[in-house]
C-alpha cells in the first residue's frame, strides 16, 4: 500500500526539472508512504517514477520503483493476494525479491496487458515498457485503489491522489458539469473529477500510451448471468466458501492486522473470520458519538461483536471538537467532496487504529453486493402497491409481496423523510425514474443555489439511466438494476473514503467482500434469494449469521456510520460553520448564496446532507482554490 506518481513525455521531447517535479509529487503523497521514498529516471529524460512506500509485504527488499532485468519500470499500489500462486506460475522469471510488486511486473512480461485478469486484490499500477517505450497502467476491478492523470502540454501526469497533479495545471478550477453531479448525488458517475483537467482511470479500466496516443479499455465487467438451476442451501454453501477465502488471503500480510469494527452485519462477518484466522494478533477498532445520544453510539453492537469473538476491542469517543480540528484535514485528503460526513468519523477511528496497526479490515462491498440499503425497501414497497393495483402481486421470482415487506417496514423509521419526498410525486413511473427520484438530492435545494447558471447539457438522469439499465444486468430484476448502480457509483465513492481516510494515517485498508471471484458469484444469485419478502441482505445472514450475536443479526435501526452533524450545527459547530459560510471569500462564490445556506441549518432535518454537501463544497474550494498560489510555488525551482 502506497502512493504512486509519474510523468511521460507525449511527444518524445525532454522533461525539464524530471526529478525535482517528481518530487513535489511524493512531497504531496507522503503520508501514503511514511516507510520510504523512491524515484526513478530514465536516462532519456523523457519518462520518471515516483514512489512512497507502506512496507507490509517483503519489508526488506520491496522498494519502488522496481525494475526489472529487461529495463521494464513499476510503480505499484496496493496488495496483489494470490501473488504467491502467480508467481509458481512464473518459475521461468528470476527474481530478485519476495514482494507482490516484482509478481505484477513478471506476470506483464510473461502476458502482457491480459496479466491483470490474473489478479486477486488492490492495485494501480504504472509500468514503462522499454523495448515498445510505451506506458501501461491499470486499476482493479473495483477502484479500491485510486489512479488520476491529467495532460498539460506535452506531458502526462500520474498519482494517486489528485492533489498531486495541481502544481503542473495551467489554473485550479471547478468542472462546472462535474459540480452539477456532485449536487445530484454526491458522487460522481463518470472519469471526471471536479477538479478541471484532472480525470480518473475508471474501475475495471487499463491504459496504455504508445507514440502520443492515449487508449482506454475496460478489461472486466461483473455480468448478472442469474443461476435458477440451484436453491438458497447451494448459494449458503457455496458464499461461505468464498467468503472465507477472500478473508484468508487478505490475511496475508508480514505485520499485525486489526478490523473496523461498525457494529454492523459487514464488518462483524470480516472480523469474526479474521479472528479464526489471524487469532490473537487481529484487534477491533470502532467509533461512537457518547454525547450524542444513544441513536449515534454504536459501540454496544460493536462490542457484542468483539466479545463474542474474543477480540480485544479500541474504542475512540469522537466529538464536535474533533470535527473543528480535523473537517479540513478531512476534506484535504478526501481531494474533492464526495459522499456523506462518514469520512470524518472514519478519518478519527483510524487516527485510532494507526496507533496500534498498520492493516486494518473493513466491510465495506457487502451493502452494494448483497442489498443492504434500506431505499430497496422503499422502492420494493412502491412496487408492491403498483402490483397489487394491477393484480401482480404473486407473478415471478422478482416481486416482493406486501404481505412478506410488513414485518421489514421498521427498518424504515429514520427515513420517514426519504420516503415522504419518494412518494410526493412520480409513483408508478418507470423503474428507472423512481430509482432516480431516490437517489436525486436536488429536489432538497432551494434559491440559495444558482441552479440555471450550471451546464444545462449535462443531463443528471440521462447519465444516470445508462448505468441502471447496463446491458449487463438482466431486464427482470429491479433490485439488480439497483444495486448494480450502487455498486458502479456508491461504491467507488466509499472506496475512495476509504482509501483516503485511511492512508491519511499510514494505515492500508483490505476489503475482502470485494473479491472478483465472490462478486461474480454473487451476481449469479437470484433475486428472490438475496432479497427474499424484503429482507435485508438475507443470504448474507443467512449463511454467516452464526459468527454474530443476535443483537447485531436481528436488529433494525441500523444505518451506517450515523454523524450528529446537524444536530451540533444547531449547537456546538454553529460558531464553526458560521466561519466557514461568512469568510470573504465565501462570501462572494458563484452558483451558491453561502449567506442563504447558514440560514438552512435550522431547517435541516436529521440526518439530510444538504448543508453537509454545501460545506464540504465550500472548504474544498477554500482548500484548493484559495491556496492555489500554494500549489504554483512548489515548482518554483
Amino acid at each position: 500500500m502506497c502512493g504512486i506518481s509519474g510523468i511521460v513525455s507525449l511527444q518524445q521531447t525532454q522533461q525539464n526539472h524530471l526529478e525535482k517535479k517528481i518530487a513535489v509529487m511524493n512531497q504531496l503523497i507522503t503520508h501514503r508512504g511514511p516507510d520510504g521514498e523512491g524515484i526513478w529516471i530514465h536516462s532519456n529524460n523523457k519518462v520518471g517514477f515516483g514512489h512512497k512506500r507502506l512496507s507490509i509485504i517483503d519489508i526488506a527488499t520491496g522498494a519502488q520503483p522496481l525494475k526489472s532485468r529487461t529495463g521494464n519500470v513499476i510503480t505499484f499500489n496496493g496488495e496483489i493476494y494470490n501473488y504467491l500462486e502467480i508467481k509458481r506460475e512464473l518459475q521461468d522469471y528470476l527474481f530478485q525479491t519476495k514482494s507482490d510488486t516484482e509478481v505484477v511486473l513478471a506476470a506483464y512480461e510473461k502476458w502482457g496487458e491480459s496479466c491483470v485478469d490474473r489478479l486477486t486484490g488492490m492495485f494501480a499500477f504504472a509500468i514503462w515498457n522499454e523495448k515498445e517505450q510505451s506506458l501501461f497502467c491499470a486499476r482493479d476491478q473495483f477502484g479500491i485503489k485510486p489512479f488520476y492523470y491529467a495532460q498539460v502540454g506535452d506531458a502526462f501526469y500520474f498519482a494517486s491522489e489528485a492533489k498531486a497533479l495541481l502544481p503542473f495545471l495551467s489554473a485550479i478550477e471547478t468542472d462546472t458539469r462535474v459540480l452539477k453531479e456532485y449536487l445530484t448525488f454526491q458522487i460522481y458517475l463518470s472519469e471526471n473529477t471536479l477538479f478541471k483537467w484532472i480525470k480518473q482511470l475508471l474501475p475495471a479500466h487499463k491504459m496504455k500510451i504508445e507514440n502520443g496516443q492515449v487508449k482506454i479499455n475496460k478489461y472486466w465487467e461483473v455480468n448478472y448471468n442469474l443461476d435458477f438451476e440451484h436453491d438458497a442451501q447451494y448459494f449458503q454453501t457455496e458464499l461461505r466458501g468464498l467468503l472465507s477465502n477472500s478473508v484468508s488471503l487478505h490475511t496475508r500480510s508480514d505485520v499485525p492486522l486489526g478490523s473496523y469494527i461498525s457494529g454492523g452485519i459487514d464488518s462483524g462477518i470480516v472480523a469474526s473470520l479474521a479472528k479464526q484466522i489471524g487469532g490473537e494478533e487481529v484487534l477491533g477498532f470502532t467509533g461512537k458519538f457518547a454525547e450524542a445520544g444513544a441513536l449515534y453510539d454504536e459501540s454496544v453492537y460493536a462490542r457484542a461483536v468483539a466479545d463474542k469473538n474474543g477480540i480485544t476491542l479500541h474504542e475512540r469517543n469522537i466529538t464536535a471538537e474533533d470535527f473543528i480540528t480535523s473537517i479540513r484535514k478531512v476534506i484535504y485528503h478526501l481531494d474533492y467532496p464526495v459522499a456523506g460526513p462518514g469520512a470524518f468519523a472514519q478519518y478519527c477511528v483510524s487516527d485510532l487504529a494507526s496507533k496500534h496497526r498498520k492493516v486494518l479490515l473493513g466491510g465495506q462491498g457487502g451493502d452494494e453486493i448483497f442489498g443492504g440499503y434500506s431505499r430497496y425497501i422503499v422502492a420494493y414497497f412502491e412496487q408492491c402497491i403498483k402490483a397489487g393495483i394491477e393484480g401482480t402481486l404473486h407473478n415471478g421470482n422478482y416481486v416482493v409481496t406486501y404481505e412478506s415487506i410488513i414485518k421489514n417496514l421498521p427498518s424504515l423509521a429514520n427515513y420517514k423523510p426519504m420516503i415522504q419526498e419518494f412518494f410526493s410525486s412520480g409513483m408508478f413511473e418507470s423503474l428507472d425514474r423512481r430509482y432516480f427520484k431516490l437517489v436525486n438530492r436536488v429536489p432538497a435545494f432551494g434559491n440559495e443555489l444558482n441552479w440555471n447558471d450550471l451546464p444545462k447539457d449535462y443531463n443528471a438522469f440521462e447519465v444516470f439511466s445508462e448505468i441502471f439499465n447496463g446491458v449487463n444486468v438482466g431486464k427482470e430484476s429491479y433490485f439488480d438494476k439497483m444495486t448494480h448502480f450502487d455498486f458502479k457509483t456508491l461504491l467507488p465513492a466509499l472506496l475512495q473514503v476509504e482509501d483516503r481516510m485511511s492512508m491519511a494515517w499510514g494505515i492500508e485498508s483490505r476489503v475482502p467482500f470485494l473479491e472478483k471471484n465472490l462478486v461474480t458469484f454473487a451476481a449469479t444469485v437470484p433475486a428472490d434469494i438475496k432479497f427474499k419478502d424484503g429482507s435485508l441482505k438475507l443470504l448474507l445472514t443467512k449463511t454467516m449469521g452464526d459468527l454474530l450475536p443476535e443483537k447485531v443479526l436481528n436488529r433494525k435501526d441500523k444505518m451506517g456510520f450515523p454523524v450528529p452533524l446537524n444536530q451540533w450545527m444547531k449547537k456546538e459547530l454553529r460558531e464553526f460553520v458560521g466561519s466557514v459560510f461568512s469568510n470573504p471569500q465565501a462570501q462572494g462564490r458563484g452558483f451558491v448564496d453561502n449567506k442563504k445556506v447558514l440560514q438552512m441549518i435550522e431547517t435541516e432535518s436529521q440526518f439530510g446532507r444538504t448543508v453537509w454537501g454545501y460545506l464540504s463544497l465550500e472548504l474544498w474550494q477554500q482548500e484548493f482554490h484559495d491556496k492555489s498560489s500554494f500549489y504554483k510555488d512548489l515548482l518554483n525551482f
